[in-house]
């Protein structure tokens, strides 16, 4: 019994012995726990400060608002980088930091095996922020959206339909697959399509449209109104006009085909041209020789 508590008595004596020595550290590294702890608060809002800063000296620099806050981001995340390895060197933590980032290799690793598809569309976002090909503002169409692009973020783009609607599509999805920007030039070519009745003057026809079209749309350098007869279909011969207008959105499309429908109808009715539409004759003939006739089987 005797030698039982003495060897708890030696225990307890080594474990407040070495809960002595702990404390004796922890008020040894008060002081650079403190100055860490300074550091990294310094660190956060250094980095609120000049990433707004440099926010500010881009909006004068570069257009590309999605760029603009990209660059500002990664600043940001590198000051706050910068002061959490100070604080951990103030902490004398510089082995455990060793172990830390070893351990973190084998985490990220399997984090990023299995976030593919997140990491894919946030390098896809860094992306898509550097490239001139897209920016805020921009109306762009893809396979099954079409809209002005609200915002460009590490993992989304943010389209805003013309109803008003938001469409929040992966970054990814830019990468790999086509998409039509309205906004990269400033002249479009619109096709407008209609038709005349059969025995119509064809010629013209082109040219009434031709010089009216010229008047209604002016055309710059290098540009053409073109007129193409384009099929003799069962009611009408089919044609089509292409013209040049500026068009960087598609409600300016909309705008100039509504222009040019009531162009030529007006056109049209006022030297007396048909707009023919489609129409099926049936022709039923009536043979009274073969309908069968009414017998009477009664009694006379």
């Amino acid at each position: 019994m005797y030698y039982l508590l003495q060897e708890n008595t030696n225990i307890l004596v080594k474990l407040t012995a070495k809960v002595n020595a702990w404390w004796d550290a922890f008020v040894l590294k008060l002081p650079n726990l403190a100055v860490a702890i300074l550091v990294i608060v310094f660190a956060y809002f250094l980095g609120k400060f000049l990433s707004k800063l440099l926010l500010k000296i881009l909006r004068k620099k570069m257009k590309n608002r999605s760029v603009r806050r990209v660059l500002s981001k990664i600043l940001y995340g590198i000051i706050l980088v910068i002061g959490f390895f100070l604080a951990l060197g103030i902490l004398d933590l510089d082995k455990a930091l060793t172990s830390v980032l070893a351990g973190a290799g084998v985490v990220a690793l399997a984090i990023g095996l299995a976030l593919q598809g997140t990491l894919s569309n946030t390098f896809s976002g860094i992306m898509l922020s550097f490239l001139p090909r897209i920016k805020i503002g921009d109306f762009i169409e893809t396979d099954e959206h079409s809209g002005f692009v609200h915002d460009i973020s590490l993992r989304n783009l943010v389209l805003r339909r013309p109803d008003n609607h938001y469409v929040i599509m992966p970054n990814s999805k830019f990468i790999e697959e086509p998409f039509v920007n309205y906004s990269l030039v400033k002249r479009g070519r619109v096709t407008v399509h209609s038709r005349v009745a059969y025995g119509s003057d064809l010629r013209t026809i082109k040219t009434m449209v031709l010089k009216e079209f010229e008047d209604k749309f002016p055309k710059q350098i290098d540009e053409k109104i073109e007129f193409y007869y384009i099929k003799f279909n069962d009611s009408s011969i089919d044609f089509m006009v292409r013209f040049w207008i500026d068009y960087v959105k598609k409600s300016q499309m909309y705008t100039a085909q509504d222009e040019a429908i009531l162009l030529i109808n007006d056109l049209f009715h006022e030297n007396n041209i048909t707009i023919p539409f489609p129409t099926h004759h049936i022709n039923v003939k009536e043979d009274i020789e073969n309908q069968p006739k009414n017998l009477n089987h009664g009694d006379d």
